[in-house]
């Protein structure tokens, strides 16, 4: 192989490492969205509100996890049960509630609908994640920390 074909393989095997990291990244925050199929449970059935999911993870905070954690996370969900609900988690301790925060860590916006069945473990988190049903906006480390802080 010439010097030439060598570097073009190096860069394609480069290119496939980053999609494959990308990849995983996607599949571990998926799994981290997921982290309301736990609640859902608590919100009781496949037909429950937004509102009953966020009520139910109120139950599974886990200070320990959220010890040096400093993050905001906004939901910004619509539909007929639809509205915004936000969570600051500040060393050990949490707050939450609904309306708009300022400058959340990260953004998570769906359809309410869809976010009910991805935490009722209806709906792939990933596949609403790679169809654009969820968007996620911000760090995807402080993203993936709130399944830790709300098993």
């Amino acid at each position: 192989m010439t010097k030439h074909e060598l570097q073009t393989n190096d860069e394609m095997r480069e290119q496939l490492k980053r999609k494959r990291f990308f990849l995983v990244s996607i599949g571990r925050l998926a799994a981290t969205i997921c982290l309301c199929a736990a609640t859902a449970a608590a919100a009781g059935h496949a037909n429950s509100t937004p509102q009953e999911v966020f009520d139910g993870m109120r139950g599974s905070f886990q200070p320990a996890k959220a010890k040096g954690v400093h993050a905001s996370y906004q939901w910004d969900l619509s539909g007929p049960h639809g509205g915004e609900w936000w969570i600051e988690v500040n060393d050990g301790t949490y707050k939450m509630g609904t309306g708009k925060i300022a400058n959340p860590s990260v953004t998570f916006i769906a359809k309410d609908k869809d976010w009910v069945a991805i935490c009722n473990d209806q709906l792939s988190g990933m596949w609403a994640y790679l169809t654009g049903r969820l968007k996620v906006r911000g760090d995807q480390n402080v993203a993936r920390k709130l399944g830790e802080i709300f098993p």
